[in-house]
């Protein structure tokens, strides 16, 4: 087990106290640290079977206690295991690892509680669930923008971008992309529809990748980029002092505005926001603090469309000023990366354990940071594939506070506006 205090506990001062308080104080009885036993209760449905029959591989425990800078941390195989010494008080419990079913095929198991209260010795039970690894991950998202030498800030230049992670070509048609609502400077967590239970996440705005099935192919080692606006930043006419040029990114969010006129990239699909398919607003952008991002695909033989289903729509009961979120079925996710203000706003995490147990900050905006997440060991697979690190836990896949790269280590797709 690994203990790591991150603040230091406070001290006596004792100038202040006479001997006959020293005394009292010294006579206290000493708090014994608490033994807590975790055990995994699982909701992986595999083979007909509620628990889906999953033998619990490599999973490791967290636990912090932010009021007190306490962290805990300990790896563990099998469904329980047992944390001791423990200091009372309120903590973040997460748990992650792997799962296998009785075929051998691999899940990334995740589970949480938040600011769960550990006053006295005994077990809990977290529910855990599982999914398989993405095909599509994010590979490098720069959210935070940049600050101009004569102004406060520059969020124009933002973008995301997403790998191939396998061996195989995948293809991005239809694929959406959202953000989730972001959550503000008091931490208040959203309240969702208590009959949804687990069974959705809440997104913003929501748009998509167009094509007919096969337009836009990532073969292995390829990745795309989606900008906010895929101009070259570094130009005199927007901020010499941005890191990056996006001109050359695959697709952008062109939102019909005559002040950042629509570039060569390929235009992303507006699907919904506030219960509408029209767009709305000058500029897309995402929160420069951070927010929750999600790509996700819709099976064939259903059918989501939350703007005229209003079974798929919701609203955040803890903000009234909240607009309407659509409700994107956790199934349909393909990768989440939750990023946050700061790392004080993880007991405020919006996306859940099984879809990112983690977080990743760059702790503060302007500051021309991104995040981007590292290689699965060298890196590199068979037919030239970039293979990435993905457990679901974005604290563990990626590295933050990076100066922003596009295609950092994948290459752009054959059918880029800037090599034909």
């Amino acid at each position: 087990m690994k203990i790591i205090k991150y603040i230091a506990s406070a001290f006596l001062t004792l100038t202040l106290a006479s001997c006959g308080q020293f005394n009292e104080a010294s006579d206290s009885p000493t708090v014994d640290g608490l033994t807590i036993d975790i055990d995994l209760n699982s909701l992986i449905a595999t083979d007909g079977r509620a628990d889906g029959g999953i033998t619990f591989g490599d999973m490791t425990v967290k636990m912090d206690n932010y009021i007190e800078g306490l962290h805990y941390e300990q790896n563990f195989t099998g469904s329980s295991t047992k944390i001791e010494n423990v200091v009372p008080g309120i903590y973040t419990i997460l748990i992650s690892g792997h799962g296998y079913d009785a075929d051998g095929q691999e899940f990334i198991v995740a589970g949480n509680l938040v600011n769960k209260s550990l006053i006295e010795n005994s077990p809990i039970i977290i529910d855990v669930k599982g999914s398989v690894k993405g095909s599509l991950v994010f590979s490098e998202i720069y959210y935070c923008g940049s600050k101009p030498e004569n102004a406060f800030s520059y969020f124009r230049d933002q973008f995301y971008e997403i790998a191939n992670n396998t061996t195989e070509v995948q293809y991005l048609d239809g694929l959406h992309f959202a953000h989730l609502e972001t959550i503000d400077f008091d931490k208040v967590r959203p309240v969702w529809p208590s009959e949804d239970g687990d069974k959705y996440i809440y997104v913003e705005r929501v748009w998509k990748v167009p094509g007919n099935g096969t337009d836009y192919p990532l073969q292995p080692g390829e990745s795309c980029v989606i900008a906010q606006f895929a101009a070259n930043h570094k130009l005199e006419i927007y901020n010499p002092t941005s890191p990056v040029d996006c001109s050359s990114a695959e697709f952008e969010f062109n939102m019909n505005n005559v002040n950042y006129p629509d570039q060569p990239a390929e235009d992303m699909v507006h699907v919904f926001y506030d219960g509408n398919s029209t767009m709305t607003g000058m500029q897309y952008l995402t929160s420069v603090f951070g927010t929750g991002y999600v790509i996700f695909r819709i099976p064939e033989d259903e059918v989501w469309d939350p703007v005229n289903n209003m079974s798929l729509q919701a609203k955040n009961a803890a903000n009234e000023w909240s607009g309407i979120s659509a409700k994107v079925p956790v199934s349909y996710v393909v990768d989440a990366v939750e990023c946050i203000r700061n790392a004080s706003y993880v007991d405020a995490k919006n996306i859940p354990a099984v879809l990112d147990a983690g977080f990743a900050t760059i702790e503060g905006a302007y500051l021309s940071k991104s995040i981007t997440r590292k290689l699965d060991g060298d890196g590199h697979g068979a037919n030239g594939a970039i293979l990435y690190q993905d457990s679901n836990n974005t604290t563990d896949d990626f590295e933050a506070g990076v100066t922003p790269v596009l295609h950092r280590h994948s290459k752009m797709p054959a059918w880029n506006h800037t090599l034909k």
